[in-house]
């Protein structure tokens, strides 16, 4: 029986995520910090709901991250122009240098994982997996409209 594209790319995250995990934890990360750290670095100045909503955990989950990463200092924490009540989120110096360990630990699994492709496969490989993220994306915000427009 042949896998199908979901389930290979299921499994394909599950093994990247396990494997980096391992890696980070020479370092003394827990994956729970790297995920957080390394959303942060990319869409620093969040704030904590859309982070939740980015890393699909509840927000109490998230705010007790954010309270030891804060208290590692790690996170800022600072408050929305926008929202009184909301607070946003920046990687303090510490957590910056962080996540640039991390950053080569993902590089080297990375190519580590590529072994054996080609550079040409490596980069039509990318570009489906853009094509399908980009689909997929289309499909999650249509399906959330039309969640919308029926409890509307």
């Amino acid at each position: 029986m042949s896998d199908n594209i979901g389930f290979l790319i299921g499994d394909i995250s599950r093994l990247i995520r396990r494997t980096f995990d391992k890696r980070a934890k020479a370092i003394g990360v827990t994956r729970p910090q790297w995920r957080v750290l390394t959303w942060l670095k990319r869409h620093e100045g969040i704030n904590q709901s859309a982070l939740a909503d980015m890393l699909e955990l509840d927000a109490m989950t998230l705010c007790r991250m954010v309270d030891r990463l804060q208290a590692a200092e790690m996170v800022e924490r600072r408050p929305d122009p926008k929202d009184r009540r909301a607070w946003q989120l920046f990687l303090t110096a510490n957590g910056t240098a962080l996540t640039e360990q991390l950053q080569p630990i993902g590089e080297r699994l990375l190519q580590e994982s590529l072994n054996d492709v080609g550079l040409k496969d490596q980069e039509k490989l990318q570009h489906l997996l853009i094509l399908l993220r980009a689909n997929l994306q289309l499909i999650d915000d249509e399906d959330s409209q039309h969640k919308q427009a029926a409890n509307g």
